[in-house]
């Protein structure tokens, strides 16, 4: 049912790209839509490579209300500045999209493994104990997300950097909202480096999850909205 709706989500995205010749992310509605998208995708991929459905209820509620929020308030625009037309543009905001759910993702499994973990050191064994599958299997599927997480703000940035000088004459690499997502990057790398050596495992992982989370929700909010230069234009 989860890939179903998955292929029926991507062919909606795909016919909005045809038929308002721009790629799907020109305004916030669209964007909570690419989102729904982004956060199922990443979630069904991790949920293959887990073999553990448990934790799909927590993380599928976050692309419904995505998507109900999209189609509620939605509009179609018909007229946008030619920049947001570009086919990099599209590759730059759906890889940073994906990236960013799979950061939410983290971010959930992170509070789900403290909150059972909490719940064993007190032996309180009620719902979550009883619905979440053991902390181990929690820590890889927060680990899978924070792998998919870096990969593809590492793709959104190289393609970001491609078409920024395609595009852009007076750009700068001061920019804040650049900053802040280099910060983000930089972020789920150490914590991945530290994983993989041993240093850093367990509850300190899923602390660096929420973390991460934090940072990246800053630099899309306030970041982007108050502080940002050319990224202002979306």
């Amino acid at each position: 049912m989860l890939l179903g709706i998955i292929i029926l989500h991507l062919i909606y995205l795909f016919a909005r790209t045809v038929a308002f010749d721009h790629p799907p992310v020109t305004t916030v509605f669209e964007i909570l839509s690419v989102l729904a998208f982004s956060v199922a995708v990443a979630y069904a991929f991790i949920e293959r490579r887990s073999k553990s459905k448990e934790t799909g209820y927590f993380i599928l509620n976050i692309a419904f209300f995505f998507q109900l929020g999209s189609s509620l308030f939605i509009k179609d625009l018909l007229e946008v500045p030619q920049i947001l037309r570009s086919s990099w543009f599209g590759l730059h905001v759906a890889s940073a999209l994906l990236g960013y759910a799979a950061i939410t993702i983290s971010a959930v499994y992170g509070f789900l493994y403290l909150m059972l973990y909490h719940q064993i050191k007190a032996s309180n064994f009620g719902v979550i104990y009883k619905k979440l599958p053991n902390l181990e299997t929690l820590e890889k599927m927060n680990f899978t997300a924070v792998t998919m997480a870096f990969g593809l703000l590492t793709l959104a940035i190289i393609v970001g950097f491609i078409w920024l000088q395609k595009t852009f004459s007076d750009y700068s690499l001061s920019d804040p909202k650049l900053i802040g997502t280099f910060i983000v990057w930089a972020v789920y790398g150490i914590g991945i480096l530290a994983k993989k050596t041993g240093e850093l495992k367990g509850r300190k992982v899923m602390l660096l999850s929420v973390t991460g989370f934090v940072i990246a929700v800053f630099s899309m909010t306030v970041i982007n909205m108050f502080f940002s230069g050319f990224h202002k234009f979306n």
